[in-house]
């Protein structure tokens, strides 16, 4: 069955509160909408898009949306009626980075990996039960995939750094994410608990993810985990390419290639971590 290429707007998934206290389901109704916004940039969402995208009635998500403009997270351009993220979330990002982002210590990485294969390279982040991905670097090869770009979200299990990432948890949280992880509607079939189960096993034995066309046909992914201080996997770095590019025998030499700088960064990253905490 032939996939399609899914649009920012269905990326967010719905966010069930009704068992929540009443401000726990305002909070997140609010990250619901800002992720719907953030997931849109830099082209912006309509209030329509926020509510089909959040499961949220219009009304309620566009006095959230203004609510947020008066906090100064997201702006609203009133020429063409989207609404984009906004400067405090810039300089709350910004304060954060210091802590989370990694993007330094993994843009030659991610050079490296793009120079020496000729895909697109990408380095993705868990935030949750999703990843996002952080960095994109194209190679040389002049046919390239565009369903991975920066600021993109994807469920985990979906995609090569979430199939990489999900397999690399602890057992109980793999678990306990496939029991409650309801993919199957919006990916297909091969998102199903059965069939990221077997996604998991292979990972765990190849010590790579494979994505072979399930988001859209005929373009392929394979990602790695990268791990914090604590051992668990909290980043990915990842390829995409044409089917083409991705045949048996390269895949492996991908997957060499992809683990050795996965290891790489951890390591850095445990090295940085030390410092820090001495």
């Amino acid at each position: 069955m032939k996939q399609k290429l899914l649009r920012p707007e269905h990326i967010v998934h719905n966010v069930v509160m009704s068992n929540s206290p009443a401000g726990t389901q305002v909070v997140g109704r609010l990250a619901s909408v800002l992720r719907a916004v953030s997931t849109s940039m830099p082209e912006g969402i309509t209030t329509t898009q926020a509510a089909q995208s959040t499961g949220l009635a219009r009304p309620t998500v566009h006095r959230l949306l203004s609510a947020l403009v008066t906090e100064g997270f997201c702006d609203h351009d009133n020429r063409t009626g989207r609404w984009l993220l906004g400067p405090e979330l810039y300089l709350m990002g910004a304060v954060a980075a210091e802590r989370y982002d990694i993007s330094d210590l993994a843009r030659e990485h991610v050079a490296a990996l793009a120079e020496a294969t000729g895909e697109s390279a990408f380095l993705s982040a868990r935030r949750g039960d999703e990843t996002v991905c952080l960095l994109r670097q194209d190679g040389a090869f002049p046919i390239r995939s565009f369903v991975l770009y920066e600021g993109r979200r994807f469920p985990l299990g979906v995609a090569s750094a979430g199939i990489a990432i999900l397999a690399f948890l602890p057992e109980q949280s793999t678990e306990r994410y496939l029991k409650n992880a309801d993919l199957e509607p919006e990916y297909g079939p091969a998102h199903s608990p059965a069939q990221l189960r077997k996604k998991v096993a292979e990972t765990r034995q190849l010590g790579y993810s494979v994505n072979p066309g399930l988001i859209v046909e005929g373009s392929w992914g394979m990602g790695a985990a990268v791990f914090d201080n604590s051992g668990q996997p909290a980043w990915a770095l990842s390829l995409t390419g044409i089917h083409t590019r991705f045949e048996a025998q390269r895949r492996q030499e991908l997957g060499k290639l992809l683990l050795h700088h996965a290891h790489e960064l951890s390591t850095k990253l445990s090295a940085r971590n030390n410092l820090v905490t001495r």
